[in-house]
This record gives C-alpha cells, sequence and structure tokens, in this order.
C-alpha cells in the first residue's frame, strides 16, 4: 500500500518530530472542510493535532485577519497586504508552529506560504524574489512536508464563497480568482513532491477520500487504509 510506519514517515524540517500538513485553493474551494474533517480523523487516529488557519491562529495574527479581509481596507495596496500576512504568519509560527512540532503534534493548517505565491504573486503581480523573500521570514524558514492543493473552477468556487457576502480578497472577482488557481496550477507543477493537487469538484465525501489518498504515505496506517476501498481515480 506505500503506508510507513508513523514515525518513520516524518519528514523532517529541523522542527522535531512533527508532521505538517497545509491545504490550499482558491476561496471557495472546500478546504476548511476538509481541514476539519483531516484533523478529526487524525485526532481519532490517536494523534495530537493541532488545527489552524491563516490569517489568524494567534490573537495577533487574528487581529493581523481582520485588517486584512476588512472590505473597507479596500485601498490597501499590494506591499502592505504582503506584509500583514508575513507578519501574521512569522507569530503564529514562533508562537505555535513549531512548539507543536517540536513535541511531535501533527499541524493541519488552512493556509500557509502557498497562498502568498498564488495570491500575492501570482494574482497581485507582485516580484517572486521580493514574495519569495518575505516568505522566508514570515515562515521564519518552516516549510510543510505536504500541501495539497483542492482545485475547484473559479465561478463555481466564487459562487460558494460570496453566498453570504464577500471579503476583501474575494470582492476582487472571477478574474482575480483565476489567477489565483493559476499560480497554484504552476506550483503544484513546480514542487510535485511536496504540492499534490485534488479535484475539489466532487462531493465532499469524494473529495476527502482523495485527500487521504494522496497523503496515504504521510498518515497513519489507519487513515491510509481507510482511503483505499475509494481509490484515487
Amino acid at each position: 500500500m506505500g503506508v510507513r510506519d508513523w514515525e518513520a514517515s516524518m519528514a523532517t524540517t529541523g522542527e522535531g518530530r512533527g508532521l505538517f500538513l497545509t491545504l490550499e485553493g482558491i476561496d471557495g474551494c472546500g478546504k476548511t472542510t476538509q481541514a476539519a474533517r483531516l484533523a478529526d480523523a487524525l485526532e481519532a487516529a490517536g494523534c495530537d493535532v493541532v488545527r489552524l488557519r491563516e490569517p489568524g491562529g494567534t490573537d495577533i495574527s487574528e487581529k493581523i485577519r481582520g485588517l486584512l479581509l476588512d472590505p473597507s481596507n479596500a485601498e490597501m495596496c499590494p506591499e502592505c497586504e504582503l506584509l500583514l500576512y508575513e507578519a501574521s504568519r512569522a507569530q503564529l509560527v514562533r508562537q505555535v508552529i513549531s512548539p507543536a512540532l517540536e513535541r511531535g503534534a501533527v499541524v493541519v493548517c488552512d493556509r500557509f506560504f502557498d497562498s502568498t505565491l498564488a495570491y500575492q504573486e501570482a494574482a497581485r503581480g507582485l516580484s517572486s524574489q521580493v514574495v519569495r523573500t518575505a516568505n522566508g521570514l514570515g515562515s521564519c524558514g518552516v516549510t510543510p512536508h505536504r500541501t495539497v492543493v483542492l482545485d475547484l473552477e473559479p465561478a463555481q468556487a466564487l459562487s460558494r464563497a460570496t453566498a453570504g457576502g464577500a471579503d476583501r480578497l474575494e470582492a476582487e472577482g472571477l478574474a482575480f480568482q483565476q489567477r489565483v488557481r493559476d499560480g497554484y496550477l504552476r506550483l503544484v507543477g513546480e514542487e510535485p513532491e511536496r504540492v499534490h493537487l485534488v479535484d475539489a469538484s466532487g462531493t465532499p465525501d469524494e473529495v476527502y477520500f482523495a485527500l487521504l489518498g494522496t497523503l496515504a504515505d504521510v498518515l497513519p496506517a489507519s487513515l491510509a487504509t481507510e482511503a483505499e476501498p475509494h481509490g484515487r481515480g
């Protein structure tokens, strides 16, 4: 089945024995739902799980989130946006992620620095050098062991995301979300070992089992086996 023993499956980033998993995708792709389901399943399997979101996850980071997503801040320039995301991220890494990984926990994060590559580099048009340098500072050198991009057509995703009203980024519209998606697809091609793609157009159950399938080599054996009967398509 290609499933490694739980401890042996832990990749190394200089952050102890933990496992750092991130879910990515355009707004409305369903990653928040899937991150919650994955975290619940890992807890049921006996893992110490820390579930987080970006921006957010600490008192300071949540305050920054409010600034970033507030539609009344429409005049925010791309450089300000980038630096606020990185400030939120640095606080989250130092205060929560690094300590969790050091003690051997599984961290499941709804977005991390790949969002910045997709949104601020690909969609906003900031230079790759600027964004990647900023990401290095904001992440404090921590890289996810595995990242899964949930891929969904932008029109469908945006309709979902804005059903109850749009935040500042959702209000950028369909063309913006298409550029974000293009950025994610490019990232999958650039880093195929770390970044995997899952079709998010199916039912929540179908997406969940596809997610388990693509994570099978780093999940506890019980969860990896759960994905087996459903296959990966």
